[in-house]
């Protein structure tokens, strides 16, 4: 994703960050070298199309070539800079207003809940879901605060036992029930066994929900009926491209999500799906997962992964 794009604008970037100009409104302005239409409207229409091949969702790929067309046409540039290299700002400027746009802060969310701060998590069997949580979890205690985990994926005993190595792993509390039992009892019982210990956070895993299937999304609305979540995360796949959308949208649409959890981003060295999930349902990217170890886990930094798409050091 983003390999042709991104290669084309090395040069542009090096160039670029060799003079120390990071802003497109340090290049542009009322004196310089007027930027000729017709050169602007071919090179943004290649734009596009190298976007949309790179699996970036048409809606974002309009709006990133719009909003580069906003920034320069009718300026001028100064003379020291060439024609891409103007662009690549102005693309830099475009990616950072989309990432930027939305925000998220699990601070923001705990202020003035009562104990325990209940999330859920949902997305697809082969996200990474399970380990997400268990990350999340981790971070959360390396920060003082405690958690029960809620195994409420009932579908798969391997998700159960899955799910309680990472508990015994964290030395958290885990609260399980048979396999094909009510995923909405486990959530439950967890809401209320963290709120009787007075704990911090409630991480509720759940089945892989193909977002198609009707009944197992009713099931989903269920748990959050009863658990009453306070943030539900989406975890989707940062190599799924398009159809990382359409199962975020899905769940949107269903049950209703307030962040976005991308795993494997290590893979997805050019930042499409956080581009494309983010714009395509409003919702921000609150965490990036990478790697196996527990602390391969962060907090999304769109200026990160702006360096990832056009290949900074």
């Amino acid at each position: 994703m983003f390999r042709a794009l991104r290669e084309k604008l090395s040069a542009a970037s090096a160039a670029a960050t060799t003079k120390s100009v990071e802003d497109i409104s340090e290049v542009i302005g009322d004196s310089g070298r007027k930027l000729r239409q017709g050169a602007l409207d071919d090179v943004l229409g290649k734009l596009e199309m190298d976007l949309i091949h790179a699996d970036v969702a048409l809606p974002v790929a309009e709006e990133l070539t719009q909003n580069v067309r906003s920034y320069l046409s009718g300026k001028k540039l100064d003379r020291g800079f060439k024609l891409d290299e103007g662009i690549n700002l102005a693309f830099r400027a475009a990616v950072r207003t989309i990432l930027s746009r939305h925000a998220f802060s699990l601070e923001d969310v705990a202020k003035g809940k009562g104990e325990p701060v209940v999330m859920m998590f949902v997305g697809i069997n082969g996200t990474g879901k399970t380990t997400a949580i268990a990350k999340l979890a981790h971070r959360l205690q390396k920060h003082g605060r405690s958690c029960v985990l809620a195994a409420g994926d009932t579908f798969r005993a391997g998700a159960i036992e899955q799910l309680t190595l990472h508990s015994e792993r964290l030395g958290c509390k885990i609260i399980k029930h048979q396999a094909g039992s009510d995923p909405a009892a486990v959530a439950y019982d967890a809401v209320e066994h963290a709120r009787a210990r007075k704990k911090d956070f409630v991480l509720i895993d759940t089945a892989g929900r193909m977002q198609t299937n009707k009944n197992l999304m009713e099931e989903m609305k269920k748990i959050r009926r009863v658990a009453k979540p306070d943030v539900v995360f989406f975890v989707g796949d940062s190599l799924a491209g398009s159809d990382a959308v359409e199962q975020a949208r899905r769940f949107d649409d269903a049950i209703g999500i307030d962040a976005i959890i991308l795993t494997k981003i290590d893979a997805d060295a050019k930042g499409g799906a956080a581009l494309s999930v983010t714009d395509a349902i409003g919702k921000p990217v609150a965490y990036v997962s990478y790697g196996q170890e527990y602390d391969e886990f962060d907090r999304f930094d769109p200026d990160w992964m702006i360096m990832r798409i056009f290949g900074d050091e």
